[in-house]
């Protein structure tokens, strides 16, 4: 999932170096946390956080193949 989501990720910011992901896995559920740069929070986020949605569906979708439950949080 961590791989997935840094892609996902690095794909939509300016400034991909400054991507930072941290992940914990606890009975199944994994929790990211995703660390960008100040001036992309707002591309991460979208027009009414379209886009961090968008994201977090993908990665529900795997992690349901997977077996697994995932949230992502943006610092």
């Amino acid at each position: 999932m961590q791989e997935l989501a840094s892609y996902l990720l690095k794909s939509l910011v300016d400034k991909p170096e400054e991507v930072v992901l941290t992940a914990s896995e606890d009975n199944g559920v994994v929790r990211i946390k995703a660390t960008v740069a100040e001036s992309d929070k707002g591309k991460i986020i979208g027009k009414d956080g379209k886009v961090i949605k968008a994201v977090r569906t993908v990665l529900t979708a795997g992690a349901f193949k997977a077996g697994k439950k995932v949230f992502l949080d943006l610092d």
